[in-house]
């Protein structure tokens, strides 16, 4: 199954226009369908596109601080990786690959992760996720870190 991501774009003369975002996100038939679990399969992205990788994020507010809440964390790495797209004039909608890197992974931060996953991407039509539980990240306390690769 084929979908693809629209940008709706407001010209200077009041025109409405469609541009197709850049990469294409794919479920294959043949494999089981991952939108439940928050993520999908496959994302091809044009030769002609630019590529714009984001470091990992932790879940940290402005000053470093960090919650003890896993869902907070979640929303503050969400957050600045959406600050960073945004000074490449992207969203978190042009996400075609993302790594998670997740503490003491387990079932109920699995479900945290596709609820929050949801709220950005509420058609299901997720980027391409790698999730990969570790011991422990580079700050005391660091739950999650996802970094992104994205499509301009």
């Amino acid at each position: 199954m084929k979908i693809f991501k629209y940008l709706i774009i407001m010209t200077t003369s009041g025109l409405f226009t469609q541009q197709v975002i850049a990469q294409e996100i794919t479920n294959p038939k043949g494999l089981y369908d991952p939108r439940p679990h928050g993520y999908s399969h496959v994302a091809t992205v044009p030769a002609n596109s630019v590529l714009v990788f984001v470091a990992g994020q932790a879940g940290t507010d402005q000053e470093g601080k960090l919650s003890e809440d896993f869902r907070t964390q979640v929303q503050y790495s969400f957050k600045n990786l959406a600050i960073a797209l945004q000074s490449k004039e992207l969203t978190l909608l042009n996400i075609a690959k993302l790594t998670t890197l997740v503490v003491d992974y387990d079932a109920a931060k699995h479900q945290i992760l596709i609820e929050e996953g949801k709220k950005i991407w509420p058609d299901e039509q997720f980027p391409v996720n790698t999730l990969i539980p570790v011991s422990r990240l580079a700050l005391d306390g660091m739950q999650i870190e996802i970094d992104a690769t994205a499509v301009k």
